[in-house]
């Protein structure tokens, strides 16, 4: 394993080990793998539609433009995923009463026995990532990723970095030879 910093070593970074981010990816990555191998190897869904599945499972029924807008994904993306949570029969369409253009998106019987099969598993994926902490740092871990969060949506809103991705070009592959020219 890296080296891990000290908090003078995050305000000030020298080194990969030092970035905030880099550390958050990282430990993400420790637990995310085994949850992706879970819902991809175990349930032949991906970690966007395991997203979508529990996010309908909490809500009941939404419009794709919200359930894209919630899990803060672009509409293309959604719409893909949906169209594949179609296709495996885990969800279901229903088109408005009122306003035939507008869909709204639900889990199928088959999606919420999907849902209520994995979501123990990952609920005890989560419990044993966090086994061995103390409550009370639990406690301060979470204050401090709403901070992040917020922080995060701050700074975004602000502009802090105006360069645009856009990964259906070929992302930064295309400029990178004309960055050293």
């Amino acid at each position: 394993m890296s080296a891990f910093p000290d908090a003078d070593a995050l305000r000030s970074p020298r080194s990969l080990d030092d970035l905030l981010l880099y550390r958050l990816s990282r430990a993400s990555r420790a637990g995310s793998g085994m949850a992706t191998r879970m819902v991809e190897g175990g349930f032949g869904i991906t970690r966007r539609e395991w997203g979508m599945i529990g996010t309908l499972a909490e809500v009941g029924e939404i419009t794709p433009s919200a359930l894209a807008e919630r899990l803060d994904l672009d509409r293309v993306r959604t719409s893909r995923a949906l169209r594949s949570l179609t296709d495996k029969k885990l969800v279901e369409r229903r088109q408005d009463v009122d306003d035939r253009r507008e869909v709204h998106m639900r889990l199928s019987p088959s999606g919420r026995q999907l849902f209520g099969e994995l979501f123990p598993r990952i609920a005890s994926l989560n419990t044993g990532l966090l086994d061995g902490i103390d409550a009370a740092d639990v406690e301060v871990f979470l204050r401090c990723l709403r901070r992040l969060e917020v922080r995060g949506t701050e700074l975004s809103a602000q502009g802090m970095v105006p360069e645009k991705a856009d990964r259906r070009a070929g992302g930064t592959r295309h400029r990178w030879p004309q960055r050293g020219a």
